[in-house]
């Protein structure tokens, strides 16, 4: 607009050009489809406008004029089905230039809400109605669901280690979910509220933008207050969590007294619980996962088989493969050899008979000194465990593994199928 007299030079200008142009094309009929398009443009813009405020149903959405979703709905789609009707060509130059136009005015209005905040109710509303609805599904199902994993994780020292929140990101990357909740000790307070903010951005800005990982925080005075807070509410899937994560450095071991504290809070919860020992080591995923079964440990067997295969989902062990490991007695060889070949050709795993090996134990040499020969340069070894390794407190589950890179410790609340 001019300034000494507010003329809207450059309006006109563009508008005596359009005209210009349309006058030297000439063709009645081609200027009537043309006008004919943007015409049709605007009324399926503002019919698919009001479906998604109705189907968002924004509080801010307050119309004058009331109508029907399905009349919008039918309004938008009529409009581009008669468009295509007249001219294909026309239709995508029309829709072409529309989006460009809105490509650069969202751009040059970047603090103004645009389509985005349109969908973004929407999905918020589908999202709403669908956890409902599973709910509601899974307080009627008389079958057995199958079992995924819906995992949380709750450390205070994401800035120092991320391997938990690796692990939750093989996880929940294509066949699971998962939550990462970093620890902000004290009460909750406007103080510590503001921090938690703060630090919320901070991990957001930090994330790899592929990690498929809810994170947030939490204000908590102690990490047994926090898990018990945390394990009671849904995950961000509407799916209840039914694994819980713990994590520790094996260089600064100061955290398993505190796992140990909450491991029989979670297990008798009926948990799934994975203790992970992070390690200094580089993570070489082509080197691969190790996974030590015991014949009699069905339950945490599975539950590390069925992880493995999940984890070999994400494209980080594009390149890597399983191992599974047994210790046996030189009588229970054959048998254990049958049976683990039987549990790898009916459960369809990615696992070659190569990779499956049954090691005689000798009893001079313990059970640790074998996974540390076996498993020393593996990316990632999985070790199940029961409740009884935490008898009195001690620590022993996680010692004598000096060897060894990162480290899962698998404890599962139930029997998991390999179909």
């Amino acid at each position: 607009m001019r300034s000494r007299d507010h003329e809207p030079v450059n309006a006109s200008v563009i508008t005596c050009t359009i005209a210009l142009v349309f006058v030297a094309i000439g063709g009645v009929d081609v200027v009537a489809q043309i006008i004919t398009m943007f015409f049709l443009v605007t009324y399926g813009t503002l019919c698919l406008i009001s479906f998604l405020n109705h189907f968002g149903s924004s509080p801010s959405y307050r119309p004058s004029f009331r109508s029907r979703w399905y009349i919008s709905l039918i309004g938008f789609l009529a409009a581009v089905w008669v468009m295509f009707q007249i001219s294909l060509l026309y239709t995508l130059i029309a829709f072409t230039t529309m989006i460009l136009l809105y490509l650069y005015l969202d751009n040059y209005h970047s603090n103004r809400r645009g389509f985005a905040a349109l969908f973004a109710n929407s999905l918020f509303q589908m999202n709403r109605n669908l956890q409902i609805y599973l709910q509601k599904k899974r307080g009627k199902a008389s079958i057995k669901e199958e079992w995924r994993p819906s995992a949380i994780c709750i450390s205070r020292n994401t800035f120092q280690r991320n391997n938990a929140l690796k692990l939750l990101d093989w996880i929940s990357f294509k066949y699971g979910f998962g939550t990462y909740l970093h620890l902000i000790d004290g009460y909750f307070s406007r103080e510590t509220s503001h921090r938690a903010e703060e630090v919320l951005q901070r991990l957001l800005n930090s994330l790899d933008t592929s990690s498929h990982v809810y994170i947030d925080t939490i204000i908590s005075p102690s990490t047994t207050s926090a898990f018990a807070q945390s394990i009671q509410i849904p995950g961000i899937s509407g799916m209840e969590n039914n694994m819980v994560i713990f994590e520790f450095s094996k260089s600064e071991p100061d955290d398993m007294h505190d796992i140990i504290d909450n491991f029989r809070m979670v297990a008798a919860g009926g948990f799934d619980v994975c203790i992970l020992a992070s390690s200094s080591k580089p993570l070489i995923c082509r080197n691969g996962i190790h996974i030590w079964v015991r014949s009699f440990d069905a339950e945490n067997s599975h539950l590390m088989i069925l992880l493995g295969f999940i984890f070999l989902g994400h494209p980080d062990w594009k390149k890597g493969n399983i191992k599974l490991f047994n210790i046996c007695t030189e009588e229970e060889a054959a048998g254990v050899r049958k049976q683990m070949r039987e549990l790898v050709e009916t459960g369809r795993l990615p696992i070659t008979p190569n990779n499956v090996e049954v090691i005689i134990r000798q009893e001079d040499v313990s059970v640790k000194e074998v996974i540390n020969n076996h498993s020393r340069d593996a990316a990632l070894t999985m070790i199940g465990f029961n409740e009884n390794n935490f008898r009195n407190g001690n620590t022993d589950l996680f010692e004598g593994y000096g060897d060894l890179g990162n480290i899962l410790f698998v404890h599962s609340n139930g029997p998991k199928e390999i179909e």
